[in-house]
């Protein structure tokens, strides 16, 4: 049970949110000196108008700026008693800006916690490989110009499995105190025109998705092989890795927990 300061039960909202990262500096709440506007920010402002007071948001897990979100998970707790949780969806969506929506809203156990109970995230990377993409799908993809050979990129995925060192693909600036993960599958598959790129595990590194995905076309591009990429992986060198992908083709697609 969790009370508020003059002793009322407070209720415990889960929240699924769905965002475009396109005009955002992240996920995470900036500083108040910051002129940054981050999704955090929207969603907190919207609650506190909706309470007359500050209430803290809980996110699964922080994205980068430019990343889109198609199933993050948030909490926070409300001395709004009579409101049934459903209604908060209305309530707070007619208070966001429109690239932020609330898909869903459910009253949950008392000591759910977005972050610490998720088990695993998954995100999925849309890359356009054909000769011209059309304009309104350029913030929401990668565009190739060219067809990949899938089978060398699943090759090289299918490396991403169980707990492995991730150094390799830490970004300069990660403050992680582990560079561990544990991957629960990744791989790649067409969807008509585009080839997306989806990887599940327990947490990520900053930037990592973007790491691996750069490398492994990099790899393919220069006809490289799974061994190739395993090297590349165990050497635990930054430098030896490829390109990060550029953060618009990038969807924190769902959490389960």
């Amino acid at each position: 049970m969790t009370v508020s300061a003059d002793g009322g039960i407070l209720r415990n909202i889960r929240l699924d949110i769905s965002y475009d990262g396109t005009n955002f500096a992240g996920w995470q709440k900036q500083s108040a000196s910051s002129a940054a506007r981050t999704v955090q920010g929207e969603l907190e402002a919207a609650l506190f108008r909706l309470h007359k007071k500050s209430i803290p948001l809980i996110g699964s897990g922080r994205t980068d700026a430019g990343v889109h979100a198609a199933g993050q998970v948030a909490n926070f707790h409300t001395d709004i008693a009579a409101m049934p949780a459903e209604r908060f969806v209305p309530a707070l969506n007619s208070l966001l800006p429109p690239d932020v929506r609330i898909l869903r809203a459910q009253e949950v156990q008392p000591g759910f916690h977005a972050r610490f109970d998720a088990r695993e995230r998954t995100y999925r990377y849309f890359l356009d490989c054909s000769v011209s993409v059309p304009a309104y799908e350029l913030p929401y993809c990668w565009p190739l110009f060219r067809r990949p050979d899938v089978r060398r990129l699943n090759s090289m995925a299918s490396v991403l499995h169980g707990e492995m060192d991730c150094s390799v693909f830490a970004a300069a600036g990660d403050k992680s105190f582990s560079k561990s993960r544990f991957f629960y599958r990744a791989g790649f598959f067409p969807e008509g025109r585009k080839l997306v790129f989806q990887i599940s595990a327990n947490a990520f590194l900053w930037k990592m998705v973007r790491s691996i995905l750069g490398t492994i076309l990099d790899l393919e591009k220069k006809g490289a092989s799974r061994e190739d990429f395993i090297r590349i992986v165990k050497s635990g060198r930054r430098s030896l890795a490829g390109q990060t992908a550029p953060a618009k083709g990038l969807f924190l697609w769902n959490i389960r927990y």
